[in-house]
């Protein structure tokens, strides 16, 4: 059975924010306890809605961060200056406030965690590799999903000390990384190592940075129906 047909789905629901963190000027960490919560698969994501006094409603979808085991939803956004919805998630919501969601929402690019997956994320497109990550280290095999991500520095990538613990392939598209690379982009020998048969790949991030990579892997022999790409946000 497809991941399409065994993903959950989940409907509007409230969440109250519980936690806040700032890990860069442009971006903010939030953490919320979901009413009535459904759990999620690694990959799914949230839509966040917001409605001003006037009825004015405006919507954005973030991929959860969390994997399923964890108590509460964790999505990270990245400030866009013009945007409608993140500003004011990363610049006025507080402890306590009360968030519209709905999902989980996504079926096409989720793990479940049985087979090797690898995941390959640039900029805010790791985050659901995030998920995956912790819900491998959480079934104790740490060893079924690999991953290779891009930022433009170190400070502008999300869940880097995390990412770097977990011995993830970090690559610095403007900066040389602390390992000693020179700052450049993802090259296909840094992905080699990766490619594993069977498995599945989750490429993330924006479209330039998913076309890129998926080009990468498919030039390393991987077969083109095992790529699942999401494309979304800014990337390294």
């Amino acid at each position: 059975m497809s991941a399409l047909q065994v993903s959950p789905a989940g409907h509007w629901c409230s969440g109250v924010v519980t936690e806040v963190s700032h890990p860069h000027p442009m971006a903010v960490i939030i953490k919320l306890d979901v009413q009535h919560r459904m759990e999620h698969l690694p990959g799914q994501h949230y839509v966040v809605r917001l409605t001003a006094d006037d009825g004015y409603s405006a919507s954005r979808s973030y991929s959860v961060a969390s994997a399923p085991h964890e108590p509460l939803i964790e999505l990270f956004v990245e400030r866009l200056d013009d945007g409608e919805v993140s500003p004011y998630l990363a610049d006025d919501v507080e402890v306590g406030d009360e968030l519209e969601l709905r999902g989980p929402i996504g079926g096409w690019f989720t793990w479940d965690g049985s087979a090797p997956a690898v995941g390959v994320g640039g900029g805010t497109g790791v985050v659901p590799l995030v998920a995956m990550l912790r819900h491998a280290r959480h079934l104790g095999h740490a060893e079924r999903f690999s991953v290779a991500v891009s930022s433009r520095t170190l400070a502008e990538l999300p869940y880097a000390a995390e990412l770097t613990s977990a011995g993830a392939t970090v690559v610095l598209t403007r900066e040389d990384t602390v390992a000693g690379r020179m700052a450049g982009r993802l090259m296909a020998t840094e992905l080699a190592p990766l490619v594993v048969d069977p498995a599945t790949y989750y490429v993330c991030g924006s479209a330039g940075f998913a076309e890129s990579a998926s080009g990468l892997l498919t030039g390393l022999g991987v077969p083109a129906g095992t790529i699942r790409v999401e494309r979304f946000g800014p990337s390294g």
